[in-house]
């Protein structure tokens, strides 16, 4: 959720990287932001503020921002409403340590407690101030250096953190540590730096190190990086490279991060594809099925934990899977998942989905059913992040950095990779026809063309949108494949332009939502020609005869349901099962354009977050 950076070195000043770094970090949903520098003469300086990077920015104008080490961060209020206040950086009560954290520390009540009846005094609501304090706290009470304070402290929280902390008293390093929370240190020559994820270092280096659970990072000037964990053990970081470029976290000349990663879908889908689709199109080839060909061969069901956008790119999957693998395939929200004590066998595949790689309750759900013996298969969009160092095996969806809050690209890459291991896994277990693999293979590399052509009907979904800005309530109706996509249109709707929107099967519109339709209410209706066309015009015909206004997406060229609906936006022609890659693209629209009508922040909706990365 919140947002870490982190910058200690000789060659640059601190300031400018951590505010460019805060501004990279904004997608991932805030509500203040502060900043901590050591100067020359060994001050450290806090500097907080509610709202925005900019907000902080002003507030900094006419302050000392001199210093070449420092963290800053984003927060979103957990502990204490959003204020300066209860911001990140805090300090110690003497003002010799300054702490910046993602992350909850569930027992900080009794920590802050007992430091209380000490005599230590609190000025936040926070549980990060209870950190810092207990840090401070037993490293003058037993007069331990810094490192060393921070392993006792971290022995005796609970919950999940990533924590970096500067010392004045020894300005020539930064500490940082992990627990289930994502931080990556960047290595440069004679520097470091430090992120929630790589968007703030890739300017500067590609050298990265992924910390992993239960790490402790230091990073002192004029020595390697050092890591250890929490019992001071030595480990050695494997330094990976990064292959982000700039451009991809820039927004190109769009208005918004996500009608920019609206309209990268097309090449996002391509490069899914590239190397999993053979040159003959008539072939795909996952390496996980390779590897762990047995493990798959032999599953007895499939488990799908996600949350949000990916959960509904795995009721998709489940379809995909179920059609041709004939594999029984239960969907799970994630969070429900990891505390109801499900039935997991040895014989059951798990795929988690999540495109940050960090989502807490898919990555709780996952150690819940490795305890439990299943075989885990995470699809995911960040490389190297917590998810896919957690499971067995599994695919990267390679669509890029997504930077909007609203899911987009990511969502139809989850769905490109589940629909290449389902019918790959069915060509594997001889469960699909080779003529219709052949056909299914074929079809799906054309849908980045096909995407294209959805992208010209821009211009008439933003004219749509005008019309309906008014709404207070929509609804959205689809069977079989496109229900999926109907819940899916429905949730963009409500992320960034607040207005109240469900997705229903089609067929399950008398069954109460009936009750709800008039001339006030929009109705989304995904009518392609499939197999249960006839019924979803019949549901048409229902929401019309009580007044609802109707948008129509139809294949191109129908004109039974043009003559009864209020608008209709014409898809190309594709399989059925592959249509939700088709059809998704103008809800996605439709719902940014309708935020953009009513002034909304489209990239960075209130109370969202990108990377959920707390219950």
């Amino acid at each position: 959720m919140c947002g870490i950076v982190g910058y200690i070195g000789t060659k640059r000043q601190a300031y400018p990287i951590l505010i460019k770094g805060l501004k990279r970090l904004e997608y991932r949903g805030y509500d203040s932001a502060g900043i901590a520098l050591i100067n020359g003469n060994d001050d450290l300086n806090v500097y907080k503020a509610k709202g925005k990077v900019a907000d902080l920015e002003s507030f900094c104008a006419e302050k000392n921002i001199e210093g070449s080490v420092g963290i800053a961060h984003t927060r979103w209020a957990t502990h204490g409403e959003p204020s300066s206040t209860n911001a990140h950086p805090h300090y110690s009560e003497s003002k010799n340590l300054a702490i910046i954290h993602n992350g909850i520390i569930e027992n900080y009540a009794e920590i802050k407690k007992n430091l209380m009846d000490k005599g230590i005094k609190f000025v936040s609501d926070t549980d990060t101030e209870v950190l810092v304090q207990l840090i401070e706290y037993i490293q003058e009470r037993k007069n331990l250096d810094l490192l060393t304070a921070v392993q006792v402290a971290l022995h005796q929280v609970i919950g999940a953190y990533a924590i970096a902390i500067l010392d004045k008293r020894h300005p020539d390093t930064v500490i940082a540590a992990r627990k289930q929370s994502p931080l990556v240190v960047g290595i440069g020559d004679d520097e470091f730096f430090l992120g929630s994820d790589a968007s703030p270092i890739i300017e500067y280096t590609d050298q990265v190190v992924y910390l992993e659970d239960g790490n402790i990072a230091v990073m002192k000037l004029g020595e390697e990086l050092k890591v250890v964990n929490i019992l001071n053990e030595e480990l050695s970081p494997e330094i990976k490279t990064v292959d982000i470029n700039l451009g991809q976290i820039e927004k190109g000349g769009y208005p918004h991060f996500m009608l920019k990663e609206i309209f990268e879908q097309p090449e996002c889908l391509k490069n899914c594809m590239r190397g999993r689709i053979n040159v003959e199109q008539d072939h795909v080839t996952l390496s996980a099925l390779i590897d762990y060909r047995s493990w798959l061969l032999n599953a007895k069901r499939v488990i799908i934990v996600a949350c949000g956008t990916s959960w509904h790119a795995g009721l998709i999957g489940k379809q995909l899977i179920e059609t041709f693998c004939k594999i029984p395939v239960d969907v799970e929200y994630a969070s429900e998942f990891r505390y109801r004590n499900p039935v997991v066998t040895k014989e059951d595949v798990v795929i988690a989905l999540s495109q940050s790689g960090e989502t807490a309750d898919t990555l709780a759900a996952v150690e819940l059913a490795k305890e439990k013996g299943a075989f885990i298969y995470g699809i995911c969009n960040a490389i190297g992040s917590s998810i896919p160092r957690a499971t067995n095996t599994g695919t990267y969806i390679h669509v890029g950095p997504e930077i909007g809050v609203a899911s987009t690209k990511a969502f139809t890459g989850q769905v490109s990779v589940l629909t290449m291991f389902a019918i790959a896994l069915a060509d594997a277990k001889g469960t699909i026809k080779h003529g219709e693999y052949v056909k299914v293979v074929q079809e799906l590399a054309s849908i980045p063309e096909k995407i294209t052509e959805v992208l010209k009907t821009n211009e008439q979904v933003a004219d749509l949108a005008r019309t309906f800005t008014y709404a207070h309530n929509f609804l959205y109706l689809g069977r079989g494949f496109s229900f999926p996509v109907a819940l899916e249109g429905a949730l963009k709707l409500k992320e960034i332009s607040y207005i109240h929107a469900e997705g229903y099967p089609a067929a399950e519109m008398k069954h109460g939502p009936i009750a709800l339709i008039d001339s006030d209410m929009p109705v989304v209706v995904i009518a392609t020609h499939n197999a249960m066309y006839e019924k979803v015009r019949s549901n048409i015909q229902e929401i019309k005869a009580r007044q609802g206004r109707v948008i129509a997406l139809v294949s191109k060229g129908d004109e039974a349901i043009a003559k009864i609906a209020d608008a209709v936006i014409e898809l190309p022609d594709t399989m059925e099962c592959l249509e939700p890659l088709v059809s998704t693209i103008p809800l996605q629209l439709l719902a940014y354009h309708i935020a953009v009508c009513k002034g909304k922040d489209v990239d960075q909706p209130r109370n969202l977050a990108k990377s959920v990365t707390v219950e």
